[in-house]
């Protein structure tokens, strides 16, 4: 059997985001989100949330490129002392590098990840599962700190954010080679991820689908992620959005690629493929 989560990421950066995400999820084939704590539309994501009772919610932990929840003292080695307001690392390579080299205390991160899901618990969302911007817990560092935030605020499930990759897709698509390549290396940390998880007593998926398509996802890599599919329990991560006023004034690379993955998401060929390749739909809360 090959069952498949679609969750879109950023609910809460801004109101189109948002407003996309709930109609890729009406319309089409969304089950699953994500959303920011510390997003700037975040009680508009709340307000459509509430009228969503199908739709899964998760926390979409932020410790890169935004601001913390706790302030700015309490966040030290998670800031980039060059912002007064205590807003993280700009760029995820410098993230990296610290979080690596042991420079981010590991007491902050879990404190911040635990500070971000109490947000949205007190908002009324039942949080489902965890993923983060970027994909920060790729690391050990990020992740063990990450999972035992998790299990303080009582959350089931965490993105598996290793998976396969194609090398049929750089044929037609030679500009994703270097994510290509960043993925494949990345995913050596595959194995001691899945240990960490299992030794958590959390649940995950054997995979995610669609990292290296990220900002690139259309038609075609779509029907390519879903027919390649292997068995069992995967996500395919994706970003609908309308790229309006609000979206030039953040900091992202993905502006017109939203609007696509809209297009393709909320398509009768998108349902008609996933019909007919015997995938089936699940969110994360249908993950055990």
């Amino acid at each position: 059997m090959r069952r498949l989560i679609i969750n879109a990421d950023d609910f809460g950066l801004t109101q189109g985001v948002n407003r996309a995400i709930v109609e890729a999820h009406r319309h089409g084939e969304v089950t699953s989100a994500t959303l920011m704590a510390n997003g700037q539309a975040f009680d508009d994501a709340i307000e459509r949330a509430k009228s969503e009772s199908r739709l899964s919610i998760g926390c979409h932990v932020v410790l890169v490129d935004g601001l913390p929840i706790r302030g700015p003292q309490q966040t030290a080695t998670l800031s980039d002392k060059k912002f007064p307001d205590g807003r993280f690392y700009q760029s995820l390579n410098r993230f990296t590098l610290r979080a690596v080299g042991g420079r981010i205390d590991a007491d902050e991160i879990e404190a911040e990840v635990v500070a971000q899901i109490r947000k949205l618990q007190a908002a009324g969302v039942a949080v489902s599962h965890l993923d983060t911007h970027k994909h920060t817990h790729i690391f050990p560092q990020v992740l063990r700190p990450l999972l035992r935030a998790a299990r303080a605020c009582g959350v089931p499930a965490v993105r598996n954010p290793f998976g396969p990759v194609r090398f049929s897709i750089l044929a037609k698509y030679p500009s994703l080679w270097k994510r290509y390549s960043q993925v494949t290396i990345l995913n050596r940390l595959g194995g001691r991820f899945r240990k960490s998880v299992a030794d958590a007593g959390m649940l995950t998926t054997d995979g995610t689908v669609g990292i290296v398509a990220t900002g690139a996802m259309d038609h075609y890599l779509f029907e390519n992620t879903v027919d390649s599919l292997p068995e069992g329990s995967w996500e395919l991560v994706c970003h609908p959005g309308y790229n309006d006023a609000d979206l030039a004034n953040i900091r992202t690379r993905l502006r017109e690629s939203r609007v696509e993955e809209m297009r393709v998401l909320t398509s009768p060929e998108a349902r008609e493929m996933l019909n007919r390749s015997g995938v089936q739909l699940i969110s994360y809360r249908d993950l055990a």
